[in-house]
């Protein structure tokens, strides 16, 4: 039995503990096609892992820097998914992505420091940012629709002598799109000339779509690279996001170990949870063929959904992700705000989706909608059909 089928999606649990906009806060009936999270129960190799770790009954304090077998797998799975040379004593696992973003942003920046977070993207860079008394700095990131590509030429007009850092999510979320090496190097050599870090965040570098190809930052060479604080999580790939667990990782020692006081792991305020890194060791260890997989079948979710939107909808049109399993839909022919249309949808048609705009993506993204499709066909396609009686109930409004 194909194990992304529709009778693997176990509702009753979702509707337990699926939260943050998901099946646990919706209605009866209500498919909420919101949050990045897997409708799916997660690789039975780490639920073994999890459940031998438990079975002695001892839960005593772990390394402050992490389990060495986290670190271990974490510097192998990087090299060998990504092409990444990371010296394990150089990763951190730290209690999610997002608190390795607020950690990154508490280590470097200082009060009136800016930062600059693309527009759109998603908002932890800019929650990161203002958590640690910075100033985010918005670039609008224009989408040359035709050609799939991020517009990056005026980024260096948006730096100032208060710049000291720049946001790079790669994979793109929301627009599903990767960086080529010629941007990248475009982006480093900015960085370079006026001495600013970079946070980049790789959360999404397990979920490319074989029409497309992840170009790590890594891959200008480490010795360009030691102004780059990595941020990585098990929740896109894996499905642990109520682990809790991330990581992040540099090639820098000093601004690692900047890393390591900012999360207070060495007095004990921080950290990510033992069971967490044994989960997410056995993942990186013996779970890949599970991401693999999953990606097959939400290829297979995207190629449908795209397709569906941009032939039985009118008035709105959906890109096709080169990553993620996240659709960017443009509604600005609808004439209403997005978070309008979201919560006419709840309301009407029992659907919920994530709407554009400041709160989650940024100024730019208003007048889109974000589209989860790690979930089954069956339930992605009533889905979909909801969302077209929604458009064509405006018309009778």
């Amino acid at each position: 039995m194909d194990r992304f089928d529709n009778k693997n999606v176990d509702l009753s649990a979702l509707k337990k503990k699926a939260f943050n906009l998901r099946w646990a806060e919706v209605e009866d009936g209500v498919i909420p096609l919101t949050a990045a999270d897997p409708d799916y129960p997660i690789a039975p190799e780490i639920r073994k892992a999890m459940a031998e770790y438990i079975e002695d009954g001892y839960f005593s304090y772990a390394p402050k820097t992490g389990l060495p077998e986290f670190r271990k797998a974490m510097s192998k799975a990087l090299k060998e998914r990504k092409g990444e040379e990371i010296d394990e004593s150089m990763i951190l696992p730290v209690d999610s992505a997002a608190r390795a973003m607020a950690v990154i942003a508490e280590a470097f920046l200082k009060p009136g420091d800016e930062m600059i977070v693309f527009d759109p993207c998603d908002f932890l860079f800019r929650e990161a940012c203002l958590r640690a008394g910075g100033t985010p700095v918005s670039f609008p990131v224009p989408l040359d629709s035709e050609n799939r590509k991020m517009d990056l030429s005026a980024l260096e007009s948006c730096i100032t002598e208060k710049t000291k850092m720049i946001g790079l999510c790669n994979p793109h979320n929301p627009y599903g799109l990767t960086y080529t090496r010629e941007e990248l190097d475009y982006l480093m050599r900015i960085c370079e000339k006026y001495d600013l870090l970079i946070m980049n965040d790789e959360i999404w570098s397990d979920v490319i779509y074989p029409d497309s190809k992840f170009n790590s930052i890594y891959c200008l060479g480490n010795n360009r690279c030691d102004r780059v604080i990595s941020v990585f999580g098990f929740s896109k790939s894996f499905g642990l996001a109520g682990l809790r667990i991330g990581a992040i990782y540099c090639t820098d020692p000093d601004r690692f170990n900047r890393c390591v006081e900012a999360s207070a792991v060495l007095n004990t305020q921080g950290g990510a949870t033992s069971i967490s890194q044994v989960a997410a060791a056995a993942a990186m260890n013996e779970a890949y063929y599970w991401v693999d997989e999953f990606r097959e079948h939400i290829m297979k979710n995207r190629d449908m959904a795209v397709e569906y939107i941009n032939r039985e909808i009118p008035k709105l049109h959906a890109y096709r992700p080169k990553a993620t399993y996240l659709l960017y839909v443009d509604i600005g022919e609808l004439n209403m705000s997005a978070a309008d249309f979201v919560a006419y949808l709840r309301k009407e048609h029992k659907l919920t989706i994530v709407p554009g705009g400041h709160q989650y993506f940024g100024d730019q993204s208003e007048g889109h909608v974000r589209i989860c499709i790690a979930t089954s066909r069956e339930i992605l396609e009533e889905g979909l059909r909801r969302l077209k009686a929604g458009v064509e109930g405006l018309s009778q409004i």
